[in-house]
């Protein structure tokens, strides 16, 4: 199980953040997202064996917003 935190530009809602979580948890492997919309961060907890994090990223971005 691997852990990271992103940093995410562009998120300003709550909408914002049901999206990147609904969306990213969507995503095989993926355990748990944590969008923190006030630090523009989002921690995930995923499964390395089944999810690379550039289609974590992929996904945040598919989505409308900018992942540094």
């Amino acid at each position: 199980m691997q852990n990271v935190t992103l940093n995410v530009q562009g998120m300003s809602c709550g909408h914002c953040v049901n999206s990147v979580e609904k969306s990213v948890g969507a995503l095989a492997g993926v355990e748990q997202v944590k969008v923190n919309l006030a630090d523009g961060l989002v921690d995930v907890a995923f499964d390395d064996a089944q999810v690379l994090l550039a289609q974590i990223k992929e996904t945040i971005d598919d989505q409308g917003y900018e992942v540094e």
